[in-house]
């Protein structure tokens, strides 16, 4: 009886309706492409590099890729390759033992590229930071140039701060990259 009435429910109640509205969408897809053509002259890849994390942030950093947040319509794509990769993108408590694997993923990548730190563990250490297995955060590995808060961060916070800090670099092409806080929706 209870698989009749959770049928019932799924077919008859409509979807959801997008978070994202179309205006929006268009808005952020022509700043993110004015951006990264002024800076790269093509759109971005990211290298992500889980560094201890619960997976809360990883959920929501793949959230950013389905139907509804479709981060490669902005120009944005995930690679596997550092190498190919111009933002790097740290999530979790940077553990003692990912710090070396941060560093290479890092130092394989070709300049101008950029470090994000994405979600509270990844800025400080989060709840963790008192803990002798926890670095401290990101910022204590390598020099970052955007945290992204949130416990963790929505894909639209996502999606935005990966914008603000393309827009703030977009304005000195090929120069030292600046840091940028991003402040949540």
């Amino acid at each position: 009886m209870v698989w009749k009435t959770a049928l019932h429910h799924l077919l008859t109640n409509p979807p959801a309706p997008a978070v994202a509205d179309s205006a929006q969408v268009q808005d952020l897809r022509a700043r993110l492409k004015a951006a990264s053509v002024i800076k790269l002259g093509r759109s971005l890849a990211i290298r992500h590099v889980p560094a201890g994390s619960c997976n809360g942030c990883e959920l929501e950093l793949r959230a950013t890729q389905n139907l509804i947040h479709d981060l490669t319509q902005y120009g944005l794509s995930f690679t596997p390759s550092p190498r190919h990769a111009d933002i790097l993108l740290i999530t979790g408590v940077a553990a003692r033992n990912m710090v070396e694997a941060a560093r290479q993923a890092r130092a394989a990548m070709p300049d101008p590229a950029w470090v994000v730190a994405l979600g509270d563990c990844a800025i400080d250490g989060g709840v963790f930071k008192s803990s002798p297995a926890v670095q401290g955060g990101a910022d204590a590995i390598m020099p970052v140039d955007l945290v992204i808060p949130g416990c963790p961060p929505t894909p639209q916070q996502i999606v935005q701060s990966l914008l603000t800090l393309l827009e703030a670099n977009s304005l000195e092409p090929m120069a030292k990259p600046r840091r940028v806080r991003s402040r949540g929706l």
